[in-house]
């Protein structure tokens, strides 16, 4: 085992293990319920982001009071809770796809359920990991699970495409439902005793007030939760139109479709695992600015043609994704261990939430967006609007980093203060 990895511990390798089959679970169930929705229920555009978009919405509906409960409670137990509520309700929607009583409107109910899990988990790892590893390896650490991550990207998608067309998408999402029960599991293996929160009594209202206010008042944390912001949102509405163009125009099968998102995680994989180098190498902040001028690349997509050949497709669309996926995984293991460096542990639950209910939240109105303008303007014009609109983040990303740039900020460093920016 790598040396860097043992000295993370124990405890933290619990935690990676169960990211990484949680994470292969994910990537399969964000193929196969997409492709359930097009290829068993024959929905439209619309309705496909519909199905997306209610995936997303708990980060902006419940993601906050999370965020309260994450720093009045040890974080742990919330976790396993998140990991036991998602292989239930996938085993729900796996049940009743079989039997036959499975409608859209019970599809978009148990994907919505499903999202309340996402949200709880993804907020409780961020906010419990600074308890198992100390400041000095978080970014060690959060390349280790940024690159599981993207290892499961790799496989994911291509296992959960191949699952779809070998056996179904039923049988694709029961992976998931053995895969969240693995990570529960494995988190209640880890031996470390958590530390008592120090906010056992917060007030809800006031507790999600005051980590809004840290947020916004420490100028990286803003400029870094805006970039999310705006490019998340259009990323969605690429990806929902994407899987529709890939199979209707394009003529993917769904083996094909995952392989070309599979090849896309190939550079996510080895951004991530070269993301501290190249942090410690350019900084944290330069970094992030070069990996911002990539996101053009998306304007591809909507020039592909299927006279092409699979061959070319699958190749040409697959670097797309991979040259995204490389930049994309740098600036987020940055931007992560930015956050998690700065945010004192008794905020970092709130201040986690209020980032998560901004950047994932935002991507509801995407999804929704996105579905629409395909439905009304066409797939393939409204993929290419939302090519076009991700550009908008490069923009934020440039003018606010460049203001901290010249400033010489250095964004990688704690706060002073519990309420105000360094």
């Amino acid at each position: 085992m790598d040396v860097s990895v043992q000295r993370l511990g124990a405890d933290f390798r619990r935690v990676w293990f169960a990211t990484a089959v949680t994470s292969l679970g994910m990537q399969i169930t964000a193929v196969a319920l997409p492709l359930l929705a097009v290829l068993t229920l024959g929905v439209s555009p619309g309705q496909v982001g519909a199905i997306v978009t209610v995936q997303w919405l708990p980060f902006l509906l419940i993601a906050l009071p999370l965020g309260v409960l994450f720093d009045r409670m040890r974080r742990r137990p919330l976790l396993v809770a998140a990991e036991i509520g998602r292989a239930v309700v996938l085993l729900a929607l796996v049940v009743l796809t079989l039997v036959g009583a499975l409608g859209f409107e019970l599809l978009v109910a148990l994907s919505l359920l499903l999202g309340c899990c996402s949200v709880l988990y993804e907020v409780g790892y961020q906010s419990y990991l600074p308890s198992l590893v100390p400041p000095e390896r978080l970014d060690v650490a959060n390349s280790r699970l940024q690159s599981t991550e993207s290892v499961a990207l790799i496989a994911g998608p291509g296992i959960g495409g191949l699952l779809v067309q070998a056996v179904s998408a039923a049988g694709a999402l029961a992976v998931q439902v053995v895969t969240s029960a693995v990570s529960a599991m494995s988190l209640l293996r880890i031996r470390g005793v958590e530390a008592a929160p120090s906010g056992q009594h917060l007030r809800l209202l006031p507790a999600i007030a005051e980590g809004v206010r840290f947020l916004v008042r420490d100028p990286v944390l803003l400029w870094a939760v805006g970039f999310s912001a705006i490019y998340n949102p259009f990323e969605q509405w690429i990806k929902v139109l994407f899987t529709i163009d890939a199979v209707r125009r394009l003529g993917l099968t769904a083996g094909q479709f995952g392989l070309v998102l599979s090849i896309g995680a190939v550079g996510a994989l080895l951004g991530a695992a070269v993301a501290p180098a190249v942090s410690r190498r350019l900084g944290a902040l330069q970094a992030c600015l070069w990996c911002a001028g990539v996101d053009a690349i998306f304007l591809v997509l909507p020039f592909a043609q299927p006279e092409w050949g699979t061959v070319v497709l699958i190749s040409v669309l697959g670097g797309v994704f991979a040259a995204n996926g490389f930049t994309a995984a740098i600036s987020s293991v940055i931007l992560l261990t930015v956050r998690q460096i700065r945010v004192p542990d008794a905020l970092r639950g709130r201040v986690n939430a209020t980032t998560r209910a901004i950047s994932y939240g935002s991507i509801t109105v995407g999804a929704a967006a996105g579905g629409l303008t395909g439905q009304l303007l066409g797939v393939r014009l409204g993929l290419t609007v939302g090519c076009i609109g991700v550009l908008a983040s490069l923009v934020w990303t440039l003018g606010l980093g460049g203001v901290l740039l010249r400033r010489g900020t250095r964004i990688d460093v704690p706060t002073t203060g519990a309420l105000g920016p360094n």
